[in-house]
């Protein structure tokens, strides 16, 4: 049997009719407690992020359990380790959510509406990508090193970015999507709450909103490109795909805001995020590799999982390292400039 028909055949999935609909109950019911919170707008405090984050973190976890003691620790650790790699790659979500927050001069107390929007918008295209994905994963194994050329590519983008350095800005000016919006309707100059449109001068039209979120889902279309096969490269499953993308998306709104001071200080965040890319790009290709010659070696999903906590760590306490570093550099300097002052 060639391999294609051969991974074609072989491919297995825990995701039963149940399963997914239960799966999809539950996502839409969180969907539609967040939309009752963010109603009425409000600043969000630390005390209410960080109870909503430690919700959103459990939640995996107590997914992952169940789908070990049913399933066995298979799907379980790849499940947990396609969790990790989605909430990491959410983090760096978080940060353009940031950008576009502060391009928009968006309210603070319309901002976790905003990302609410988004947190949909990513769903829905993931939901898309995921489906696409496992199409083509049924046509053959050369799917993988679609995939992991995808994945490789994207790597050496973020890691020349990160290297380049330099502050980060967003252009809503040069941005197609909001400029086409501009282009066919009036937009207010003032916010309007959380409504997207409002009726001025007896026409209909756009406000602020609108364009932020706009915004949002185009930058959610970039992401999903990354993430899919990010989590494809972990395992073949598409509900556990799909289960990793939900549960890293939900807690997203809570976890900005808990997170927002911390987002420029994790400087090194995307040259570790690089690494897990073509990390898991190499192990899709090496994947493909070995059912064309055995004789070549497979990453283990466990050795993933490993591999990419050490990665996270390391880049967050080097980070830390060379934040606490040009503190006491900055404040070295601070102190010598009177004393040179007073010399003169």
């Amino acid at each position: 049997m060639p391999v294609e028909t051969l991974a074609a055949a072989t491919t297995t999935t825990i995701g039963t009719p149940w399963l997914w609909a239960v799966t999809v109950l539950v996502l839409l019911g969180l969907l539609a407690l967040d939309f009752v919170i963010t109603r009425r707008p409000h600043e969000v405090s630390m005390r209410e992020a960080v109870g909503w984050t430690v919700f959103y973190l459990a939640l995996p976890v107590a997914f992952g359990f169940f789908v070990w003691s049913r399933y066995g620790h298979t799907p379980a650790v790849e499940f947990f380790t396609g969790y990790v790699v989605e909430k990491s790659l959410s983090v760096d979500n978080l940060f353009v959510f940031m950008l576009l927050l502060t391009a928009f001069a968006v309210p603070a107390a319309l901002a976790q509406r905003v990302l609410l929007y988004g947190i949909v918008g990513a769903l829905v295209l993931r939901a898309m990508f995921i489906a696409a994905g496992a199409a083509v994963l049924k046509t053959g194994t050369w799917a993988f090193v679609l995939f992991g050329v995808v994945l490789l590519v994207t790597a050496a983008k973020v890691l020349r970015d990160a290297v380049r350095g330099g502050p980060h800005e967003i252009d809503i000016d040069r941005m197609r999507g909001v400029r086409l919006l501009r282009r066919f309707m009036p937009v207010t100059e003032q916010y309007h709450g959380s409504r997207l449109t409002v009726r001025h001068d007896g026409v209909r039209t756009l406000t602020p909103m609108a364009l932020v979120v706009a915004a949002v889902f185009l930058t959610d279309i970039v992401f999903a490109v990354d993430s899919v096969p990010a989590v494809y490269g972990v395992t073949e499953d598409p509900y556990l795909v799909f289960a990793t993308n939900a549960f890293a998306l939900l807690g997203l709104r809570a976890l900005y805001f808990v997170l927002h001071n911390a987002l420029g200080k994790l400087r090194y965040l995307n040259h570790g995020l690089a690494l897990i890319l073509a990390f898991i790009g190499v192990k899709l290709v090496l994947h493909w590799a070995h059912g064309v010659w055995p004789a070549l070696p497979e990453v283990p999903t466990l050795l993933s999982l490993a591999v990419i906590i050490a990665v996270l760590v390391i880049v967050t306490m080097v980070s830390l390292l060379a934040n606490r570093r040009d503190a006491r550099r900055d404040a070295a300097a601070a102190e010598n400039a009177p004393a040179e002052h007073s010399l003169r």
